[in-house]
């Protein structure tokens, strides 16, 4: 896929309770080594993260996790991958994540994940970067997440073409494909800081 060397996968550290979930991540990993995407992900080895990185690494993919030293044990730090990088902070994992990734996709998950995304997608509004961010909404998982979006505009606390700034599909090839076609926002202000992401 023309544009895209590397994609930044958030995930849940648990599989959750429905086999989609699981099926989705797989896919998306093997569909990432096809593409010669590498992945870049959290550099776990339990839940979605997991699934994500050794079905990527099993089709020949590359991929890089970023890591917390606090973290390697409660996650299990994944020593099998192309690359894991072991940083000082959550808040160093996630510029780093931003930085070596052209793209952003959040699979299922719990609070870590909403949080990652929204950091993500919340830079964009301030302009920090123009990369794609979509979630996978993998049996409606994200459903009411999109739609509290929605409200947030309909109510005045969200300008529209900030709502468009995230992207949803419910296969991962349709996800990749609606990131292919992005082209950023215009309307997004752009804050200068000394390190881009």
């Amino acid at each position: 896929m023309a544009g895209f060397q590397r994609l930044c996968v958030f995930c849940g550290s648990r599989e959750g309770r429905l086999p989609a979930y699981r099926e989705a991540a797989a896919t998306l990993g093997r569909l990432l080594a096809e593409r010669d995407i590498e992945l870049v992900y959290g550099g776990g080895k339990v839940g979605l993260m997991g699934v994500v990185a050794d079905t990527c690494l099993a089709a020949g993919g590359r991929v890089t996790g970023v890591i917390p030293e606090a973290l390697m044990k409660w996650e299990v730090g994944h020593t099998g991958l192309t690359r894991l990088e072991v940083v000082d902070s959550m808040h160093t994992r996630k510029a780093r994540m931003a930085e070596l990734a052209d793209g952003f996709i959040a699979l299922p998950g719990g609070l870590g994940t909403f949080e990652e995304l929204f950091e993500i997608l919340t830079w964009a509004q301030l302009g920090f970067h123009r990369k794609p961010a979509g979630l996978l909404d993998v049996e409606g998982y994200y459903a009411p997440l999109l739609t509290m979006l929605d409200r947030g505009v309909s109510e005045g606390f969200m300008k529209a073409e900030n709502r468009g700034l995230l992207l949803d599909a419910r296969t991962p090839a349709a996800l990749l494909q609606a990131m292919a076609d992005y082209h950023g926002s215009p309307a997004s202000r752009v804050i200068h800081e000394e390190r881009q992401l």
